[in-house]
């Protein structure tokens, strides 16, 4: 079936059903921080975990003569959870958009703790050998199941109950969330390896951010499960059901496909993206995909790379990455803000151009050794990545109609990470194992940047897309 075009209208009207508008007004507000609330820790999870994998795991649990190799079997690890995140897009993505956007984040929420909690009680490869490492990549996947459903139905909740004129700016409220996680990450980790020292941190301290995680899980459970279900899928499934199947009538042969597509897009969500909107998905992913590169790289990477190869202090590298993802944090809202005013496309496309030029001196300012030169050129690099991920949050759900926006979003968005930033560690520590130089980083980031920037030029402007069928 050919793509259909996207519906547009006046952009106050088209920011949230007119029916819901004042409901919107009064819930928008918290259900924007419950979004953010959960996002935050579940990439608080994720954080951790890329921390921890840059610094400790690979000894731990993939001991090995050759450091390299430990890094790349620690790195491969992280990568895993992203090859089970399209299991989490299905499960939670048919979740979503059959039964609820609500209940489907309350779980995958509930299930990253679990899995995160499991890895900071796990035995170490002295203690358990070979089921140690199995446990750990059981676990990874868990993690990454959850993280399937997470971005997508966070940003949808919020953008669904956004007020007119405004579903950029509450969808990237909990877009704020990836950040926000790093840093509440190296708030809890920089302070553990001050106090208990490297070696400290090392032996056993480690598990401490992850154990630290069953606390936030409550607090997120709690705000999760007071706020109310979209809008926007109450009234798309409640019509059907204010509406029951009359007495026999002639209908027409459209109307019989179009109650057909409705029909399996309610089975099975995927499988009506990948027949219908295959254009948009696979443009929304490589949209996403620089973006994804310039996270990952430098919020997990270049952690283990700076010290283990250029002499850099971890500390520095930490506080490097803080400063600069807290200056995104910063301009994340304004920027939002803006896309509702100009439109998505002009701020996605500035930020693709910025990060394509300043790939190669962001990762150059490595070779200085000085942590003032890098900081500065993280935190450019940084707010050029805000620039194309802040709009993102409601420009990936706009490509989609409301029976299929949690899969179709989430899809996009998770293979951009899953391409993008999954294994981007793992490939950039076999690149630098063959070319010794931190421009190598760049290169490889500016290409996918590259992608994201020819992929957005060949998407249309959502913002006045019709948010409510």
């Amino acid at each position: 079936m050919s793509e259909l075009p996207l519906k547009t209208g006046d952009p106050k009207l088209a920011a949230s059903p007119p029916q819901t508008a004042n409901t919107a007004k009064s819930e928008a507000p918290r259900v924007a921080v419950a979004s953010l609330v959960g996002t935050t820790i579940e990439y608080y999870d994720f954080a951790v975990y890329g921390t921890a994998s840059a610094l400790v795991l690979g000894p731990a649990f993939f001991p090995s003569g050759n450091a390299t190799l430990s890094s790349m079997a620690a790195f491969l690890t992280f990568a895993a959870a992203f090859l089970s995140r399209p299991l989490g897009v299905i499960l939670f993505g048919t979740i979503g958009d059959r039964l609820g956007r609500r209940h489907a984040l309350v779980v995958s929420l509930l299930l990253m703790g679990v899995a995160t909690v499991g890895v900071g009680l796990l035995p170490t490869y002295e203690t358990a050998g070979f089921l140690a490492p199995v446990l750990l990549v059981t676990l990874r996947l868990l993690q990454g199941v959850s993280m399937g459903g997470e971005w997508g139905g966070a940003v949808l909740l919020a953008a669904e109950h956004a007020p007119p004129g405004r579903r950029a700016l509450y969808a990237s409220i909990p877009n704020v969330g990836p950040s926000l996680g790093f840093l509440l990450s190296t708030a809890v980790i920089l302070p553990t390896m001050n106090i208990v020292g490297m070696d400290g941190f090392t032996d056993w301290a480690w598990r401490i951010p992850f154990l630290l995680s069953t606390v936030l899980v409550a607090v997120g459970l709690w705000v999760r499960t007071t706020v109310s279900e979209s809008p926007v899928f109450t009234a798309t499934t409640g019509a059907a059901d204010r509406n029951p199947v009359p007495e026999p009538v002639s209908v027409s042969v459209p109307e019989l496909l179009s109650a057909s597509a409705s029909a399996s897009a309610a089975r099975f969500p995927l499988g009506a993206v990948l027949r219908q909107y295959p254009g948009r998905l696979l443009l929304g992913t490589g949209a996403a995909i620089g973006g994804s590169a310039v996270y990952y790289l430098t919020i997990v990477y270049s952690l283990s790379y700076g010290p283990t190869e250029l002499g850099i202090p971890r500390n520095t590298m930490l506080t490097a990455a803080s400063i600069g993802a807290a200056a995104g944090i910063a301009i994340t809202l304004p920027v939002a803000r803006l896309s509702d005013r100009i439109g998505r496309r002009p701020l996605m496309l500035a930020g693709a151009v910025g990060s394509v030029v300043w790939a190669v001196p962001m990762y150059a300012s490595l070779s200085s050794r000085d942590g003032l030169v890098i900081t500065g050129a993280y935190t450019v690099g940084l707010m050029f990545l805000a620039l194309m991920f802040s709009p993102v949050a409601a420009f990936l759900p706009e490509l989609f109609p409301a029976r299929l926006r949690y899969t179709g979003a989430s899809a996009a968005f998770i293979l951009a990470n899953t391409l993008g930033g999954g294994f981007a560690p793992s490939v950039a520590t076999w690149l630098n194992s063959h070319w010794e130089s931190p421009l190598v980083l760049g290169f490889y980031t500016g290409s996918l940047c590259l992608v994201s920037l020819l992929c957005l030029l060949a998407l249309p402007e959502t913002r006045d897309h019709e948010f409510g069928v």
